[in-house]
């Protein structure tokens, strides 16, 4: 398939530096809490705790982004970022595709709500990520992480402290504690409505892998939540779908594009995307 975009140089080639406590700026002490492992937020110096800030209605900016690594934007392009959050001040930013492994040693249980630091390794991303995360303007923020296995998919949501949501949860069937498998989802609830974050598995391109069938079962259980779910709902996230062709860069070459002579089931996707966005409509009406 031809690329359109420049990919990103895999981690640990000689011209993809890990980046280092030293590569990032100083925290300063007016940034206030940074963020823990779990996603709780922690004392910064200077800086007053979420529980005493003062309560300010709900959110009502929101931002979202597909990092395709949380750890090689903050060597990248964290500055920029920044200043993109600094600019907008939104109240949620929902992160996609964080690629940042879940806590527990290897052919051990995972906790998809903390970050990996049982490896020298894994500690020194760790940090990197966490002073990155307590700089400003991310130390007014506190994170949900939901993670993967290993560096794969893996979403994480950012809320200012002053908002307090009634819950958050990590899976579509929201009556169960666990996470949905490589971390898919992130769902918070306010009082007058919810937020999701979601990381939609893709279709594939091959005919003999599984892909295409994963991503019909995630579509059913979408639509089955979005018709359920008692409250308005700010759906945020990568949905992994091009619903109409001004939706791509190259639609010419999408709508023709074929692998070994299988065509990717574009149509069939779409009317998912189409029946989930009616069905929400109707739930409301």
């Amino acid at each position: 398939m031809k690329r359109f975009f420049k990919p990103i140089e895999k981690e640990g080639s000689s011209s993809n530096k890990k980046p280092t406590l030293n590569s990032l700026p100083p925290v300063a002490a007016a940034a206030g809490a940074g963020a823990d492992g779990d996603g709780k937020a922690s004392q910064g110096e200077g800086g007053a705790g979420a529980e005493e800030l003062e309560e300010k209605g709900e959110p009502t900016k929101f931002l979202t982004w597909n990092a395709n690594s949380l750890l090689l934007r903050v060597k990248n392009d964290w500055c920029d970022f920044a200043n993109l959050v600094r600019t907008l001040d939104p109240d949620v930013i929902s992160i996609q595709e964080v690629r940042m492994p879940a806590a527990g040693p290897k052919g051990a249980p995972k906790n998809p709500s903390e970050l990996k630091d049982d490896t020298s390794s894994s500690r020194e991303e760790k940090q990197v990520l966490i002073r990155a995360l307590s700089s400003p303007p991310f130390g007014s923020y506190r994170v949900w992480w939901s993670l993967s296995d290993s560096k794969y998919a893996g979403t994480a949501l950012f809320i200012k402290k002053q908002f307090q949501p009634k819950k958050v949860s990590f899976c579509l069937e929201r009556t169960a504690s666990k996470h949905e498998p490589d971390g898919r989802v992130i769902l918070a609830e306010f009082e007058s409505y919810f937020i999701l974050n979601t990381y939609a598995p893709n279709n594939g391109w091959k005919e003999e892998e599984n892909s295409f069938k994963r991503r019909r079962k995630w579509d059913k259980r979408i639509l089955d939540f979005v018709q359920k779910v008692e409250k308005p709902l700010i759906w945020c996230g990568d949905l992994n779908v091009s619903h109409q062709d001004i939706d791509v860069s190259h639609p010419d070459f999408f709508s023709s594009a074929k692998l070994n002579g299988y065509i990717p089931p574009n149509k069939e996707a779409r009317l998912w995307t189409t029946r989930i966005y009616h069905g929400r409509e109707a739930a409301f009406q």
